[in-house]
């Protein structure tokens, strides 16, 4: 069968990757085409558009480049009709995929997937109306998704979290301390790791404080992980004369060796988490303090972390809008490192969402149900 997906950030990619080897496995002749990223397009396939030149974080950046998107919009309901694929198969990135949905289901019987469905569950709710209208079925990687789909009425399918196969098949896992700094020229002193996002405006706004809060402990040494399709200049460029190390393509192994991390809010806290690591979760938006009162206006949850959310509890510090500051960036992590019984409540807590999420096969279940699926409509 052919497959379309999109995929519009680094995180999706990842995902939809992993998705798209285990289809491979299931249904040897298929053919992807997408917009993504290195990582699907190391898997094989016709990649049509470069998440990095698709993502775009905040009302401002939105409408600042509109006009790229609405392109990118156009681009991609072009290049669905040139691949007549079988299948649609969205990941995340809701704003533009619910568009794509919209078009494709009321120009066509396409039949349209959602792996990693958009958190309504935390904000813009509303949509779960485009969900029932034009979503044929939706893979949930959260638990508690389930109830929150039952409550509307619509049948989902929970298939574990993607993250817990990439932590569990990440490299290197045995790899000491010791060969790990001499590989990335390190010193030997402890590491703290900061994880600023995956998007320019974020890490432009995350990194500076995060930076100037970790080179206060001196007997540590700091080391940034860069993400994937963003360019180390731009790093360098935040970073000026600071010389701080800047790591690519070994995030994983960086967050290991780290003996605590300052996370920015998203994915990477729970792959922080599910690794071991002790952290900090940060995130900035612009007029702190009117922000922060908005959040518990808006928002339909209590936590933003997917750390607190699945543990039901503060199990890491959150310090968003005006609470993100270096001063309380800097006493956290002094107690990530020094109080003992602080850390120990982490990591337990940690293990209660190794328990939650299940075991690692996500993607290879969610391959599973699409094929047959799939097989099931065709034969009908």
């Amino acid at each position: 069968m052919r497959y379309f997906l999109i995929a519009g950030e680094a995180s999706g990619d990842l995902h939809a990757s992993n998705l798209m080897r285990e289809i491979l496995k299931v249904d040897h002749k298929a053919k992807f085409c997408f917009l993504g990223g290195d990582l699907m397009q190391a898997v094989g396939g016709t990649m049509i558009k470069h998440y990095r030149d698709m993502a775009f974080m905040g009302f401002w950046a939105v409408f600042k480049n509109l006009k790229t998107i609405l392109a990118n919009i156009e681009l991609c309901k072009a290049a669905i009709d040139d691949f007549k694929p079988d299948k649609l198969i969205l990941i995340d990135y809701p704003g533009f995929n619910l568009r794509i949905a919209k078009h494709v289901k009321t120009t066509s019987k396409l039949p349209i997937h959602y792996y990693i469905p958009p958190k309504i569950w935390a904000w813009k709710e509303y949509r779960i109306k485009d969900i029932k209208k034009y979503i044929d079925r939706v893979y949930t990687i959260f638990p508690f998704e389930t109830e929150f789909y039952e409550r509307h009425k619509y049948q989902v399918e929970y298939v574990g979290n993607p993250t817990v196969d990439s932590i569990a098949n990440r490299p290197l896992q045995n790899q000491s301390f010791e060969a790990f700094c001499t590989k990335n020229n390190l010193t030997p002193k402890p590491m703290l790791a900061l994880l600023a996002g995956s998007r320019k405006q974020e890490i432009a706004a995350c990194l500076p404080r995060m930076l100037k809060a970790a080179m206060q402990f001196d007997g540590y040494q700091v080391v940034v992980a860069r993400a994937p399709g963003i360019d180390a200049d731009f790093y360098a460029e935040i970073l000026k004369s600071n010389r701080v190390p800047v790591i690519f393509g070994q995030t994983y192994e960086l967050v290991h060796h780290a003996s605590a991390a300052v996370v920015n809010s998203g994915t990477a806290t729970l792959e922080t988490a599910l690794i071991g690591t002790p952290q900090v979760v940060v995130y900035y938006v612009m007029f702190g303090r009117l922000a922060y009162w908005a959040k518990n206006v808006v928002l339909k949850i209590k936590y933003i972390s997917l750390v607190n959310l699945i543990s039901e509890r503060e199990t890491v510090k959150e310090l968003i809008a005006h609470k993100f500051t270096v001063k309380n960036v800097q006493t956290e992590i002094d107690m990530l490192l020094n109080d003992k019984a602080y850390k120990a409540r982490m990591l337990t807590d940690y293990e209660d969402i190794k328990a939650k999420l299940g075991e690692p096969g996500t993607a290879r279940k969610a391959a599973l149900l699409l094929v047959k699926i799939e097989t099931e409509i065709n034969n009908s």
